[in-house]
């Protein structure tokens, strides 16, 4: 019998936000990360700086899970659920995200340090009802912050960093 070798992480989609609030996010080939800001172009979480200390926010890319998705989708009796739909900047294919929070992943030329899960609002019951639910407890991806700039780009391998 033959094992066929698991599926290396990969970036599957990715997805900027757009200028007017609650509009479908806008599908892309290629981001530029930059390091403590984000992504460049994305109106949601570019530049954004805490009111109360003024540091660069941690909430700088938001990623999630094809396969999560997917589960999310059949659970609720759906065909599927658009890439872009769950508002992720990044979708991915082949790794636990949530798992890996307190991690560095690099992406392309990147680095993200995934800093903490992501945190489902009612926009996604506007997918279906039930998303939002579904999505709590470890089962919606992660928030990262930049912490080296470049590149990423459709099909980019992710990869785990070795812990200092």
């Amino acid at each position: 019998m033959k094992i066929e070798p698991a599926q290396p992480s990969r970036v599957a989609s990715l997805h900027l936000h757009p200028a007017e609030p609650g509009a479908p996010l806008q599908a892309v080939e290629l981001i530029q990360l930059v390091e403590a800001k984000g992504i460049e172009g994305d109106q949601r979480y570019y530049d954004r700086r805490s009111r109360e200390t003024s540091q660069p926010s941690r909430r700088q890319v938001s990623l999630m899970e094809r396969e999560q998705i997917d589960e999310h989708a059949s659970g609720l009796g759906l065909a599927g659920i658009p890439p872009g739909a769950v508002r992720a900047n990044i979708e991915t294919v082949g790794i636990d995200l949530v798992a890996l929070v307190g991690c560095e992943i690099q992406i392309g030329e990147a680095i993200l340090f995934l800093n903490a899960p992501r945190d489902p609002c009612a926009k996604m019951d506007a997918i279906c009802n039930g998303l939002r639910e579904r999505m709590l407890h470890a089962r919606q991806g992660a928030m990262a912050e930049v912490r080296r700039s470049g590149q990423v780009r459709v099909g980019d391998p992710i990869r785990l960093r070795p812990r200092l």
